[in-house]
């Protein structure tokens, strides 16, 4: 049985780069618990006990009509009030967070990527990951663009990195063409809600996943060499969502989608990673009061 790859952070080459590698990331860097190269025996692998990876499962309640046997239609059965007060539509949700998801697009000297971000305030400030936007070291950046799911293209200057917490800040002049999206309050995210990934997986802009909360407080290295909290999901996360929202289904942001868990050679394996929100506001708003 095949082992569990290097945990790693999605990236993506764009078409016209392919030859580049993204912007501060080594082909395999490892973003999470395990260690390069390491095998694990059928048992370990099932448990996914080696590097702290499980998965959680719930589901959202519906409502049910029925008929009499004479054919007479019975009243609705109201739907039963959501638990917590957490809608399950999440047409809505992605409707109201598309507007304020943008594109990241990098380029440098030695090439270029891209990954994905979203509209943070009402003063031009987007939130994505550090590696997202930094090449090689760090040390160096190129001129970045952000695009915004009508087609809108904005020049962005970065503000501030926080490589520890891979949490990036960007500035757009033109703050007024943007949607500022809601972020969930302190301690709102729950194991088993409803959420969405948006961002440009491979590129393509404005694609919405869908899958729950699978753990709350899940230990992974997102940059540096120690390890930080994360909200783990089931919710598709591939290349190119780094740097995106993780959002539950009022619309508001949870989380900074920033590393996946692959098996040997694959993308995304239903086990993702997303900087709680509760952080990444703390790490942007220090950033931008510091720039």
């Amino acid at each position: 049985m095949s082992g569990l790859g290097t945990p790693r952070g999605p990236q993506f080459h764009s078409p016209d780069w392919a030859s580049a590698p993204e912007p501060g990331r080594t082909p395999f860097p490892a973003h999470a618990a395990a260690s390069r190269g390491r095998r694990l025996p059928a048992a370990a692998l099932a448990a996914l006990a080696v590097i702290g990876l499980s998965a959680g499962a719930g589901g959202a309640a519906g409502y049910m009509a029925g008929r009499d046997d004479d054919g007479g239609a019975e009243p609705a059965t109201a739907a039963p009030p959501p638990v917590g007060g957490v809608p399950s539509d999440l047409v809505g949700a992605a409707a109201r967070v598309l507007p304020g998801v943008v594109s990241v697009q990098v380029r440098t000297a030695s090439g270029g990527g891209s990954g994905s971000g979203f509209v943070f305030d009402d003063r031009g400030h987007i939130v994505t990951n550090n590696h997202v936007v930094t090449a090689g070291s760090g040390a160096a950046r190129g001129s970045i663009t952000v695009v915004g799911t009508d087609g809108r293209r904005l020049n962005a200057e970065v503000v501030g990195t926080d490589p520890s917490n891979d949490i990036a800040v960007l500035r757009v002049d033109d703050a007024a063409a943007l949607d500022r999206l809601a972020l969930a309050g302190s301690g709102a995210t729950r194991v088993g809600e409803p959420v969405l990934a948006v961002g440009s997986p491979l590129g393509l802009s404005g694609t919405v996943t869908a899958g729950i909360v699978s753990a709350l407080d899940r230990p992974v290295r997102l940059g540096g060499s120690s390890r930080q909290t994360a909200v783990q999901t089931d919710a598709s996360i591939n290349p190119g969502n780094s740097g995106g929202p993780l959002v539950n289904a009022r619309g508001e942001v949870i989380g900074v989608n920033t590393a996946i868990a692959t098996l040997e050679g694959g993308g995304s394996i239903g086990i993702g990673f997303a900087v709680p929100i509760e952080r990444a506001r703390q790490v942007a708003d220090s950033l931008i009061a510091r720039g």
